[in-house]
């Protein structure tokens, strides 16, 4: 059998637009909830929630059956890739990612030779049912599917260029880190910034490349989309079910009289 269609590689290239969420959780249990919520997609976080090479598995495992999982690993190391790839992923999103020839890289670590540096050991992995899958070695590189993040001055300069690299299918803009390496570190929702964004969702669709961004709450979503993204993360897990409790609990304890003790 041939390694398993990509559906987030084949929603991209369709066209359509789609609405995902960032998971930090780093629990299988908690992933499995968010997974059966309807979203088209989740990305589970290895740059900055602790999870581990075990934990992205058994996410991936409880999240494949329900929607498409990407993962966002903490750097482009080959060593790496290879690992999570043989673990079942085939949507990767690489941070920092500021030229072409990191782009390329990256490419080239996501596939077999003669295409790729991929090391061809995939019947130890769940990417092909430990080795059940005959097919999987020549099949897997047409479903591996690279989003390069674009979260620097540099990256922005280079962006037609890393655009161009054959085998990179989006771009995703890291709004947070731009506007920090842009000196906007005190409002990274400055004017300038939000202008940043729009230009730079409006050049990687005119590329022809899709575009995907983060947003934190329903104006700025929707205002992404109008701007050219075609996917787009609604948010994170943690941040959601963070704001969920504190709303609760400050809504009863102001309804029974109950003041906020003091921390410090």
């Amino acid at each position: 059998m041939p390694a398993p269609i990509n559906p987030f590689k084949a929603r991209l290239h369709s066209g359509a637009r789609s609405v995902g969420l960032w998971m930090g959780l780093c629990d299988p249990y908690a992933a499995e909830l968010v997974a059966r919520s309807g979203f088209d997609w989740l990305l589970i976080d290895g740059e900055h929630a602790p999870n581990d090479l075990a934990r992205i598995t058994r996410q991936l495992a409880v999240i494949a059956p329900h929607c498409a999982p990407i993962v966002r690993l903490p750097m482009a190391e080959p060593w790496f890739i290879k690992q999570v790839l043989d673990a079942g992923a085939q949507s990767l999103l690489i941070p920092m990612v500021n030229s072409a020839e990191d782009a390329r890289a990256a490419v080239a670590a996501m596939r077999y030779p003669p295409e790729g540096i991929r090391g061809f050991g995939h019947a130890l992995g769940r990417a092909s049912c430990w080795g059940t899958e005959p097919d999987y070695g020549i099949t897997a590189n047409a479903q591996m599917c690279l989003i390069v993040q674009i979260e620097s001055r540099r990256a922005l300069e280079n962006l037609d260029e890393i655009l161009a690299v054959e085998g990179v299918d989006a771009a995703f803009i890291g709004p947070a880190d731009l506007a920090c390496d842009m000196g906007f570190i005190e409002d990274l929702d400055a004017p300038e910034m939000r202008a940043v964004v729009k230009r730079t969702l409006a050049r990687i669709a005119e590329a022809g490349k899709p575009a995907g961004i983060i947003g934190f709450n329903d104006e700025a979503i929707a205002a992404h989309f109008e701007n050219g993204a075609q996917f787009v993360a609604a948010g994170a897990d943690v941040i959601l079910l963070a704001q969920m409790l504190r709303d609760v609990s400050r809504r009863w304890k102001t309804r029974i009289g109950h003041a906020s003790p003091d921390r410090g």
